[in-house]
Protein backbone atom coordinates (compact mmCIF):
# COMPACT_ATOMS: atom_id res chain seq x y z
CA UNK A 1 0.00 0.00 0.00
CA UNK A 2 2.71 2.24 0.83
CA UNK A 3 3.94 2.53 -3.11
CA UNK A 4 0.11 4.41 -3.28
CA UNK A 5 0.60 8.24 -4.31
CA UNK A 6 -1.67 10.55 -4.55
CA UNK A 7 -0.89 14.44 -6.18
CA UNK A 8 -2.93 17.19 -5.94
CA UNK A 9 -3.12 19.28 -9.17
CA UNK A 10 -5.25 22.40 -9.99
CA UNK A 11 -6.98 23.32 -13.48
CA UNK A 12 -5.41 25.59 -15.87
CA UNK A 13 -1.97 26.98 -16.07
CA UNK A 14 -0.76 24.88 -13.03
CA UNK A 15 -2.00 21.19 -14.83
CA UNK A 16 -0.57 22.46 -18.10
CA UNK A 17 2.61 23.71 -16.70
CA UNK A 18 2.73 20.16 -14.42
CA UNK A 19 2.12 18.00 -17.02
CA UNK A 20 4.94 17.46 -19.43
CA UNK A 21 7.50 17.29 -16.21
CA UNK A 22 5.06 14.39 -15.13
CA UNK A 23 5.68 12.79 -18.43
CA UNK A 24 9.05 12.98 -18.39
CA UNK A 25 8.88 10.97 -15.27
CA UNK A 26 6.83 8.36 -17.52
CA UNK A 27 3.33 9.25 -15.61
CA UNK A 28 0.30 10.73 -17.87
CA UNK A 29 -2.45 10.99 -16.96
CA UNK A 30 -5.43 8.59 -18.86
CA UNK A 31 -8.18 11.06 -18.64
CA UNK A 32 -7.94 14.83 -19.89
CA UNK A 33 -9.23 17.20 -16.92
CA UNK A 34 -10.74 19.80 -19.00
CA UNK A 35 -13.09 17.32 -20.67
CA UNK A 36 -13.55 14.67 -17.72
CA UNK A 37 -16.00 15.46 -15.08
CA UNK A 38 -13.95 13.20 -13.00
CA UNK A 39 -12.40 14.90 -9.52
CA UNK A 40 -9.79 11.70 -9.00
CA UNK A 41 -7.76 10.95 -12.94
CA UNK A 42 -6.50 8.08 -13.57
CA UNK A 43 -2.32 7.46 -14.90
CA UNK A 44 -1.01 5.19 -16.91
CA UNK A 45 0.81 3.63 -13.39
CA UNK A 46 -2.04 1.87 -11.33
CA UNK A 47 -0.52 3.00 -8.08
CA UNK A 48 -0.37 7.08 -9.04
CA UNK A 49 -3.71 9.19 -8.88
CA UNK A 50 -4.20 12.93 -9.93
CA UNK A 51 -7.01 14.73 -7.71
CA UNK A 52 -7.92 18.25 -9.63
CA UNK A 53 -8.48 21.11 -7.43
CA UNK A 54 -9.00 24.26 -6.84
CA UNK A 55 -5.80 26.20 -6.70
CA UNK A 56 -6.60 27.36 -3.13
CA UNK A 57 -7.49 23.85 -2.02
CA UNK A 58 -4.48 22.19 -2.65
CA UNK A 59 -1.91 22.80 0.61
CA UNK A 60 -4.87 22.04 2.27
CA UNK A 61 -5.52 18.16 1.20
CA UNK A 62 -2.08 18.11 1.30
CA UNK A 63 -1.80 18.96 4.64
CA UNK A 64 -4.66 17.19 6.31
CA UNK A 65 -3.02 13.89 4.19
CA UNK A 66 -5.83 13.90 2.15
CA UNK A 67 -3.30 13.89 -0.84
CA UNK A 68 0.48 12.91 -0.50
CA UNK A 69 2.06 15.63 -2.53
CA UNK A 70 0.86 18.49 -4.71
CA UNK A 71 1.72 21.75 -6.83
CA UNK A 72 0.83 25.16 -5.53
CA UNK A 73 1.64 28.38 -6.53
CA UNK A 74 4.03 30.25 -3.85
CA UNK A 75 1.23 32.66 -3.97
CA UNK A 76 -1.22 30.11 -2.52
CA UNK A 77 1.25 29.14 0.34
CA UNK A 78 1.96 32.39 1.57
CA UNK A 79 -1.78 32.80 2.79
CA UNK A 80 -2.08 29.23 3.77
CA UNK A 81 -1.41 29.16 7.77
CA UNK A 82 -0.74 25.39 8.36
CA UNK A 83 2.27 23.44 9.28
CA UNK A 84 1.83 20.39 8.23
CA UNK A 85 3.77 20.67 4.77
CA UNK A 86 6.96 20.57 3.50
CA UNK A 87 7.84 22.33 0.35
CA UNK A 88 10.67 20.94 -1.26
CA UNK A 89 11.23 21.69 -4.42
CA UNK A 90 10.75 25.07 -6.68
CA UNK A 91 8.74 23.84 -10.15
CA UNK A 92 10.04 26.81 -12.21
CA UNK A 93 6.64 27.03 -13.67
CA UNK A 94 3.88 29.26 -14.00
CA UNK A 95 5.81 32.17 -12.99
CA UNK A 96 4.65 35.80 -12.02
CA UNK A 97 5.18 38.62 -9.49
CA UNK A 98 3.24 39.23 -6.63
CA UNK A 99 2.78 43.36 -6.80
CA UNK A 100 1.18 46.17 -5.36
CA UNK A 101 -0.43 47.84 -8.38
CA UNK A 102 -2.58 51.36 -8.60
CA UNK A 103 -3.17 54.15 -10.92
CA UNK A 104 -0.50 55.64 -13.33
CA UNK A 105 0.97 58.88 -11.54
CA UNK A 106 -1.08 57.74 -8.25
CA UNK A 107 -0.23 60.52 -5.43
CA UNK A 108 -0.63 59.27 -2.37
CA UNK A 109 -3.32 61.20 0.24
CA UNK A 110 -3.17 62.04 4.03
CA UNK A 111 -6.13 58.64 5.24
CA UNK A 112 -5.22 55.66 6.19
CA UNK A 113 -4.36 53.26 2.39
CA UNK A 114 -7.16 51.15 1.53
CA UNK A 115 -5.75 48.00 -0.52
CA UNK A 116 -8.25 45.56 -2.69
CA UNK A 117 -6.59 41.81 -2.77
CA UNK A 118 -7.44 38.31 -2.09
CA UNK A 119 -3.95 38.07 -0.98
CA UNK A 120 -4.97 39.26 2.80
CA UNK A 121 -2.26 37.53 4.86
CA UNK A 122 0.42 38.67 2.09
CA UNK A 123 -0.67 42.32 1.76
CA UNK A 124 -0.96 42.35 5.51
CA UNK A 125 2.57 41.29 6.39
CA UNK A 126 3.97 43.60 3.72
CA UNK A 127 2.72 46.57 5.48
CA UNK A 128 3.33 45.49 8.65
CA UNK A 129 7.11 45.43 7.66
CA UNK A 130 7.02 48.65 6.47
CA UNK A 131 5.31 49.46 9.54
CA UNK A 132 2.44 51.05 7.87
CA UNK A 133 -1.39 50.51 8.61
CA UNK A 134 -4.06 49.65 5.97
CA UNK A 135 -7.52 48.88 5.68
CA UNK A 136 -7.67 45.61 3.40
CA UNK A 137 -10.67 44.63 1.49
CA UNK A 138 -11.07 41.17 0.33
CA UNK A 139 -12.32 40.60 -3.50
CA UNK A 140 -12.37 37.70 -5.59
CA UNK A 141 -11.80 39.24 -8.64
CA UNK A 142 -11.83 41.92 -11.32
CA UNK A 143 -9.27 43.38 -8.68
CA UNK A 144 -7.97 46.65 -11.35
CA UNK A 145 -11.87 47.56 -10.55
CA UNK A 146 -11.49 48.64 -7.44
CA UNK A 147 -9.29 51.73 -7.81
CA UNK A 148 -10.54 52.69 -10.68
CA UNK A 149 -14.00 53.06 -9.29
CA UNK A 150 -13.04 54.53 -5.96
CA UNK A 151 -13.45 51.42 -3.91
CA UNK A 152 -9.24 51.36 -2.69
CA UNK A 153 -6.34 53.23 -3.46
CA UNK A 154 -4.11 50.52 -4.60
CA UNK A 155 -4.58 46.45 -5.16
CA UNK A 156 -2.12 43.50 -4.15
CA UNK A 157 -2.37 41.02 -7.26
CA UNK A 158 -0.38 39.02 -9.46
CA UNK A 159 1.00 40.35 -12.37
CA UNK A 160 2.19 38.38 -15.47
CA UNK A 161 2.84 40.57 -18.78
CA UNK A 162 1.00 43.91 -17.06
CA UNK A 163 -1.31 44.04 -19.75
CA UNK A 164 -4.49 44.23 -18.03
CA UNK A 165 -3.42 46.59 -15.56
CA UNK A 166 -2.25 48.98 -18.33
CA UNK A 167 -5.65 48.40 -20.17
CA UNK A 168 -7.27 49.50 -16.77
CA UNK A 169 -4.83 52.44 -16.24
CA UNK A 170 -2.88 51.14 -13.89
CA UNK A 171 0.52 50.41 -13.29
CA UNK A 172 2.87 48.21 -11.22
CA UNK A 173 4.44 50.37 -8.27
CA UNK A 174 5.82 48.02 -5.78
CA UNK A 175 7.35 44.54 -5.76
CA UNK A 176 6.25 42.05 -3.39
CA UNK A 177 7.21 38.44 -4.11
CA UNK A 178 7.99 36.39 -7.16
CA UNK A 179 5.92 33.49 -7.50
CA UNK A 180 6.26 30.39 -9.19
CA UNK A 181 4.83 26.65 -8.61
CA UNK A 182 6.45 24.69 -5.72
CA UNK A 183 6.10 20.91 -4.85
CA UNK A 184 4.86 20.40 -1.56
CA UNK A 185 4.67 17.26 0.38
CA UNK A 186 2.46 16.16 3.59
CA UNK A 187 4.69 15.47 6.89
CA UNK A 188 3.21 12.59 7.84
CA UNK A 189 3.44 11.06 3.61
CA UNK A 190 7.23 11.70 3.99
CA UNK A 191 7.61 8.96 7.02
CA UNK A 192 4.66 6.49 6.06
CA UNK A 193 5.89 6.63 1.99
CA UNK A 194 9.58 8.00 2.52
CA UNK A 195 11.07 5.72 -0.22
CA UNK A 196 8.02 6.35 -2.66
CA UNK A 197 8.02 10.24 -2.15
CA UNK A 198 12.11 10.63 -1.60
CA UNK A 199 12.03 8.39 -5.34
CA UNK A 200 9.06 10.90 -7.09
CA UNK A 201 11.35 13.88 -5.51
CA UNK A 202 14.43 12.45 -6.94
CA UNK A 203 12.73 12.34 -10.54
CA UNK A 204 10.83 15.63 -9.92
CA UNK A 205 13.72 17.31 -9.88
CA UNK A 206 15.50 15.75 -12.49
CA UNK A 207 12.39 16.78 -14.69
CA UNK A 208 12.80 19.92 -13.69
CA UNK A 209 16.61 20.50 -14.14
CA UNK A 210 16.11 19.00 -17.91
CA UNK A 211 13.06 21.25 -18.69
Amino acid sequence: MNNKLTIALSKGRIFKDTLPLLNTMGIEAVDDPETSRKLILDTNKPEVKLVILRASDVPTYVGYGAADVGVAGKDVLMEYAGDSLYEPLDLQIAKCKMMVAGPVNYKPGNGRLRIATKYVESARRYYAEQGKQVEIIKLYGSMELAPIVGLTDLIVDLVDTGNTLKANGLEPMEHIADISSRLIVNKASMKMKNETIKQFLSAMTDAVSNA
